[in-house]
């Protein structure tokens, strides 16, 4: 079949820096998860395991692991996340080896990224306001997930995947490290605040 030079234009490319950005957020939610996994299948063998991350009575993965909210789907959250963030990985290395892809794959992408950071918000509250605990591999995930949403979606708008004002296209384009910043500050101080007394004690 003879391929056109119109066709190309409907195939967008990530560029280095977002693949980049992919392969390591990818990496270390899949760390986070694996660590996690590992640590779910040893607390079911063994009620009276505790998890390496589990320092203290804030910083406390077990009593995180052994909440209702880590499985809310049925099976253990980290499960999905070995999925997600192998997915992450796969379109990173994609990108690196040069593949384009059309305007429906990147909103699909973009789409992924918004249920992971509802998702995601959705744990924060539950960990500082239900569970009353964290655990620091969630943590890394709950960084790598902010990075990716921010950065995924500052693509989409800048190629007008998504609609937008032009001067939002350009905000994104000079400044997306601002919003993954700013969002990750808020997420710590409210953990600083949670536990103020803990903290300065």
């Amino acid at each position: 079949m003879r391929v056109t030079s119109a066709e190309p234009a409907h195939r967008t490319a990530g560029g280095g820096g977002l693949a980049l950005l992919l392969v390591l957020t990818g990496a270390a939610g899949l760390l986070a998860s694996w660590v996690i996994t590992l640590d779910k299948f040893k607390l079911l063998e063994n009620p009276h395991f505790t998890p390496g991350c589990s320092l203290n009575p804030v910083v406390s993965c077990g009593s995180v692991m052994k909440s209702a909210q880590a499985a809310v789907f049925g099976f253990p959250n980290p499960m999905l996340g070995l999925v997600a963030y192998g997915v992450v990985i796969c379109v990173g290395m994609s990108l690196l080896a040069g593949a384009a892809f059309p305007r429906w794959y990147w909103l699909t992408f973009d789409a992924g990224c918004v249920f992971g950071i509802g998702f995601v918000s959705w744990l924060q509250f539950e960990s500082l306001y239900r569970i009353n605990a964290l655990c620091l591999w969630c943590c890394l995930a709950w960084v790598a997930t902010i990075v990716l949403f921010w950065y995924v979606t500052s693509f989409a708008v800048q190629h007008r995947f998504l609609p937008a004002p032009a001067g939002l296209r350009t905000f994104f384009a000079e400044f997306t490290w601002v919003l993954p910043l700013l969002h990750t500050g808020v997420v710590g101080m409210l953990i600083l605040t949670r536990w103020w007394d803990f903290w300065t004690r």
